[in-house]
């Protein structure tokens, strides 16, 4: 018997049945080993020796390797064909080993980049050894992501409370995000015009004409930069009379795009799906596994993990006979089309990522959600990268007065040939095919300009990052690897560095406090060069150019000296140097010319940062006499209030009601006790609109609306974390705004939370959607909306979802993956030991021998037991 090992149970079943009777095939479910999470995992001095920790599940999943192998002649390591897949191999290999499971057993290692029989079958003839040059890659990049994360990570704890952690290709990653921010802030707007004519010819139909030159010089952007210079070219347009000087028309070519890579898929499934990297990825490995058609399962793509832009023969083959069937034989070009990466190592490249069968159309397949959208995009891409160039005719007519005052330019384009643009257009270029349609005029016909007018315009600063132009940004700078963008994006967000609105991301202002941090302290390791020359060095590594052990003696050397210089650096010393460098966010100018840095409360101290185990703030330096306080990353215009004041007198307790604004935002606050009551502004509730009213409204939360007609138990309104809700008996129901919340009747309330409680709402939580039964346990699956945020539950264990993933598109295989990962966690909680009943003969003796008073104490080591196995 063969015994083979992939990495997922769904790639088992179907391999083991392209296999056949000689072969089982386990899953090692991943990782089977890691780096612990805790310091000397990785200890440099001692030659970069590395300690590696087994969980629970995986202790089982290796036993049935162990336990398999017994009855097994050969094993097969069949893990992806990657650095990973290598890695997850010979931490497999290091653990059977150890537990002298191989005896007298025959090893190989064999690839495939994708999951159907003739690739399965062909890779299990062409075995090989474990390639140790990309083992030693991975170790490598492991161990640096370690040293670097664990010893950078307590500096920022230490020196910039609140902080969470910093990584080699994170924290670089997050600097790209906060530059780009600086830069939207710091962009100064111009204004500037054009002049634009509608042009009549007696050849056809009006064609639009743009304002070129002017008295004989070509405009430039900024050549019209007012409102009376625009309107002199315009009046100077209306005033003389036109002719066409010029018609050129050139034959121009579109050539198609290579199929994709990992970076230009997640890119283009952004662009065009509003996919996130983690989404498109994790549907991209549900297609390589396979899906199920007409009772077999088959792998629809080839391995997703790849840096190579070039297909097989036999796969450009079958394409350029696929085109042929469907399209016609004018779509295949003479000779297949060659395309090679710009990568300069792609180690992980196998192929590009394509249709494993071309015959397997979109429509033939019948896949839904996500799984359809996806491969059609990879489908259509594949096929049209080996399609005929698309022809186009290019058209510029010149018109100018006899004088050459004016000079007006139209450009349009006509498709001759759709080529590939009939099936594919890359994000971008939309307006590849026919653009502005001309008449057929001729040098010297006369024109007339038909509605001139001038428009003002304003530059605009550059976009915020999108997942797509921020990996497409990462890929050009060469920071990171095309695998491992999916990961650092969502690290990032997990962090609350940053947050995707809109699809675009924006720096945190935590985010952007260790991002100055660490580029006045430790520079050189987030600097974009030295990322990406470190990431040359580790690809040399897995080219077996350069030995691993040196590249990280090398690395930690200076990187060491580099924190131990830190460890006298004092906290104030560290604010001193933020409030400079974050001076234009923090402390921007002011219109009238005064010190942004002033106290505005006390007219005395000065403004700097402030920390607190909960993070930044900005604060006075005259405190405690002075206790002025605003939320860090509040510039100066949006923190309005700069002092307390009294709204008025609470007419029942006759106590002062204060409006304050604290580190955390405004607030009113009842009376000056030591601990008096105190409420939040909600967001809609300007500060300067704020009066005593309000203030007693506020004040006056919790709101008891009435007793439930069912229980008689009170339903209250108040004001939470994530806005006004009502509660009755555990079950939480949201309420849109404030304002409802002190409106809302019993009536209304009733009904709100009988809906919540027909969706499934308990305690906050109702179902959104029923996944099924759980594969092992056959228990029901669901996807609950709690109060804070959406959620797998399945039994009594609760699996958050990763912000990215639309709980919509939730499946039952990714539900699995979530609970398996909590429960790896110990998210699941074990249930409390239950206490032996005494048997009734001895229970009857104790209750003769005990006298009545020591019942009574009795009775606590049993309560205390109780808790304490709970």
């Amino acid at each position: 018997m063969n015994l083979v090992i992939v990495e997922s149970p769904a790639k088992a079943k179907t391999i083991e049945k392209y296999l056949g009777k000689d072969y089982t095939v386990l899953a090692s479910f991943g990782h089977v080993r890691d780096l612990p999470s805790k310091t000397g995992s990785v200890r440099p001095d001692e030659d970069f020796a590395m300690d590696w920790s087994i969980d629970a599940r995986s202790k089982t999943r290796i036993n049935d390797i162990v336990n398999a192998l017994k009855d097994a002649d050969k094993l097969i390591l069949a893990t992806d064909p990657d650095r990973e897949g290598e890695a997850i191999s010979w931490h497999l290999l290091e653990v059977l080993n150890k537990k002298k499971a191989l005896k007298d057993k025959q090893i190989e290692r064999v690839v495939f980049n994708a999951i159907t029989k003739k690739s399965v079958t062909d890779a299990i003839k062409a075995p090989r050894e474990l390639d140790m040059e990309l083992v030693e890659a991975y170790l490598a990049r492991r161990a640096l992501d370690y040293l670097v994360g664990f010893t950078l990570s307590p500096v920022l704890w230490r020196k910039l409370p609140g902080a969470r952690s910093a990584g080699r290709v994170q924290s670089v990653t997050l600097r790209l995000i906060c530059e780009r921010e600086t830069e939207i802030e710091q962009f100064n707007s111009e204004e500037y015009w054009t002049v634009a004519a509608d042009i009549a010819s007696s050849k056809g139909k009006n064609f639009p004409a743009n304002l070129v030159s002017l008295n004989g010089e070509k405009l430039k952007k900024f050549s019209l930069n007012t409102e009376a210079l625009a309107h002199a070219a315009r009046d100077a347009v209306k005033a003389v009379s036109l002719s066409i000087t010029s018609v050129e028309a050139k034959p121009v070519k579109r050539h198609p795009q290579p199929p994709f890579t990992t970076s230009t898929l997640q890119q283009e499934a952004s662009r065009k799906l509003g996919f996130s990297a983690t989404r498109t990825m994790q549907t991209a490995q549900k297609l390589y596994e396979g899906v199920d058609i007409g009772g077999e399962t088959v792998g629809l793509i080839t391995y997703m993990r790849t840096d190579g832009v070039s297909m097989v023969g036999e796969a450009i083959t079958e394409v350029r006979s696929a085109i042929g069937n469907k399209f016609g034989a004018q779509y295949v070009p003479d000779s297949p089309r060659v395309y090679k990466t710009k990568a300069k190592n792609a180690q992980e490249a196998h192929e590009a990522i394509r249709p494993t069968s071309f015959t397997r159309t979109p429509d033939a397949v019948r896949l839904s959600g996500d799984q359809a959208k996806l491969y059609q995009l990879i489908w259509n891409r594949a096929t049209a990268s080996q399609m005929a160039s698309a022809q186009l005719e290019r058209t510029t007519i010149l018109i100018e007065d006899r004088e050459k005052t004016v000079g007006l330019r139209t450009t349009g384009s006509v498709v001759r040939f759709d080529g590939f643009l009939t099936l594919y257009v890359e994000s971008g270029h939309e307006k590849d095919g026919d653009s502005v349609r001309l008449p057929a005029v001729t040098s010297g016909d006369m024109v007339i300009g038909e509605k001139v007018d001038a428009e003002q315009h304003f530059t605009q600063p550059p976009p915020r990052f999108s997942e797509a132009s921020l990996v497409k940004r990462m890929e050009e700078l060469g920071i990171g690897r095309p695998s491992t963008y999916a990961s650092i994006l969502k690290v990032l967000q997990d962090r609350t560095y940053v947050t995707l609105d809109k699809r675009r991301f924006i720096p945190d202002a935590k985010g952007r406090l260790v991002v100055a941090f660490l580029e006045e302290f430790f520079t050189k390791y987030v600097q974009y060069d030295y990322t990406a020359e470190l990431e040359e060095r580790l690809d040399l590594v897995s080219d077996g150019k350069l030995e691993w052990k040196k590249l990280l003696a090398n690395f930690w050397e200076g990187f060491s000296a580099h924190v131990d210089g830190t460890k006298d650096l004092r906290v104030s010393q560290v604010l001193d140097a933020l409030n400079i460098a974050l001076a234009p966010m923090v402390f921007p100018q002011k219109d009238d010319g005064s010190d942004p840095r002033k106290c505005p409360s006390c007219d005395k101290g000065e403004l700097s940062l402030k920390v607190s185990r909960f993070g930044a703030f900005v604060g006075c330096s005259d405190y405690p006499e002075c206790k002025f306080t605003r939320p860090f990353g509040q510039n100066g215009e949006e923190a309005a209030p700069t002092e307390d004041k009294v709204l008025g007198v609470d007419p029942d307790s006759g106590l002062d009601v204060w409006l304050k604004n604290g580190r955390y935002g405004p607030y009113v606050q009842l009376g000056e006790d030591k601990k008096p009551k105190r409420t939040s502004l909600p967001k809609t509730w300007p500060y300067e609109d704020m009066d005593l009213f309000k203030g007693l409204k506020l004040l006056s939360l919790p709101r008891e609306i009435g007793d439930h007609p069912e229980d008689g138990k009170k339903i209250v309104g108040s004001l939470g974390r994530y806005g006004p809700y009502i509660l009755h008996a555990g079950t939480y129901a949201n309420l849109q705004d404030i304002d409802e919340m002190f409106e809302v009747g019993l009536n209304r309330a009733v009904i709100l939370l009988a809906e919540k409680r027909a969706k499934g709402g308990s305690r906050g939580a109702s179902a959104l959607k029923e996944l099924g039964n759980h594969p092992q346990t056959n228990k029901p699956i669901r996807v609950m909306s709690g109060r804070y945020g959406p959620y797998v539950k399945y039994e009594k264990v609760n699996a958050t979802i990763p912000k990215d993933v639309d709980p919509n598109d939730v499946t039952l295989e990714m539900a699995v993956e979530y609970i398996a990962a909590k429960q790896a966690k110990g998210g699941k909680k074990k249930p409390a030991a239950k206490k032996k009943k005494a048997p009734a003969k001895k229970k009857a003796a104790a209750k003769k021998k005990t006298p009545a008073k020591k019942k009574t104490a009795a009775k606590k080591p049993a309560t205390a037991k109780k808790t304490t196995a709970e």
